[in-house]
């Protein structure tokens, strides 16, 4: 860097890479106001280095004492004493503090011993250079607080997946039911489907509970007495008996507990089934197993289905409907549906809910006949 030409026996001062001028830190004609020598010792302009350095200066003309305080550090000089006191310190001076051109000149050990400055004379280039950092003050003491044990980090809880809770209402669409009441009639009204199921963790393995309540309405048609749909076997095979027409309803309800298999939620599970009618047959229940696929209601499209073996679904027929009886009346039955799920989004948690369900019921003791069920479904589900 060019300094211009300093004044005779003047030699320029390099701070933090920039010019150090005397007040008011112009520069004229070229030439810096910088630093002196006297007897071998390098003098430097005190104002302008301290205030460079973040101190301030303060000048007492009755006693000549210049005062420089900046936190953490005090330096006192007095003009013509070769001595400084530092942070109370008092240390001699080789040539006293000097007054020049209005501008008080102090030897480079004030500010190098303190402020801690770097100093180095150059003589090749004739140059003073000054590097200073500003210190970063301690921080301020504190009263040591009772040592606790440190706390252990938790880690990052992970994410817990997706599990299904829903309920959905169907309607069955014109189902067509074969027993002794029906030869294949079609039900016009009054059937449908309600269905639910609920995902959960149980001694770290995921299980599910599911209900499945099922009514299929149909009618049983009798024009007259000639009209042989009119003649229906009895329980036990015992015969046939003349029935007028009417409105038949089977209803079976079915809860089911399962546990997890296979993805995407595939369980394997046991369940109980209830039946009853609403022409007089006795009520019948038991125990089955089977597979189910719950719907994937995270994603905007899934199917799903379920297919249960009822081997023994039982009650018992009295007296007052089979004379001759009790009888034991029992079917196997299987019940399945399949279908697909379209999740709207919605805040709600609304679905489309569609497909096909059904079931058959064999003779396993004194029925008087095997029976289906069969018919598509459209409804609506919610799941939380």
């Amino acid at each position: 860097m060019q300094f211009g030409s300093p004044p005779s026996g003047e030699i320029p001062i390099l701070f933090n890479d920039h010019h150090v001028y005397s007040k008011p830190d112009v520069l004229k004609q070229g030439r810096v106001l910088a630093a002196l020598v006297r007897g071998g010792t390098i003098l430097v302009p005190l104002r302008s280095m301290f205030e460079q350095m973040g101190a301030t200066v303060s000048y007492d003309p009755g006693t000549k004492t210049v005062d420089v305080t900046k936190p953490g550090n005090d330096v006192k000089v007095t003009l013509g004493k070769p001595e400084v006191t530092i942070n109370g310190e008092t240390r001699p001076l080789d040539v006293p503090p000097m007054m020049y051109q209005g501008q008080i000149l102090v030897p480079v050990r004030v500010i190098s011993e303190g402020m801690g400055a770097y100093v180095q004379w150059v003589p090749d280039r004739r140059v003073v250079v000054v590097r200073y950092v500003t210190p970063t003050p301690p921080p301020p003491p504190t009263t040591p607080a009772p040592v606790a044990p440190s706390p252990t980090t938790a880690p990052t809880p992970a994410a817990v997946p997706y599990q299904d809770h829903f309920i959905a209402g169907d309607y069955i669409i014109s189902p067509k039911v074969y027993n002794e009441f029906s030869p294949g009639n079609t039900g016009k009204s009054g059937s449908y489907a309600i269905r639910g199921a609920v995902e959960f963790n149980l001694f770290s393995l995921p299980w599910m509970i599911a209900g499945d309540f099922r009514q299929y309405q149909y009618p049983h048609n009798c024009a007259s007495t000639a009209d042989p749909q009119c003649m229906v076997t009895i329980i036990g095979n015992l015969g046939q008996t003349f029935v007028t027409a009417f409105t038949a309803k089977d209803t079976d309800v079915d809860g089911r507990l399962g546990l997890k298999v296979a993805d995407p939620r595939i369980y394997i599970g046991v369940g109980y089934m209830y039946r009853t009618t609403n022409y007089g047959y006795p009520k019948q229940n038991g125990v089955g197993f089977g597979l189910e696929k719950l719907p994937d209601l995270d994603h905007t499209f899934s199917v799903y289905g379920s297919a249960y073996y009822y081997p023994n679904v039982k009650g018992t027929c009295d007296t007052g409907v089979c004379p001759t009886g009790p009888y034991d009346l029992s079917y196997r039955i299987f019940k399945y549906q399949i279908g697909g799920a379209i999740n709207f989004g919605t805040p709600a948690g609304v679905f489309l809910d569609f497909g096909w369900l059904g079931d058959q019921g064999r003779n396993k003791l004194n029925a008087p006949a095997d029976f289906t069920h069969n018919g598509p479904y459209v409804g609506l589900g919610l799941h939380f």
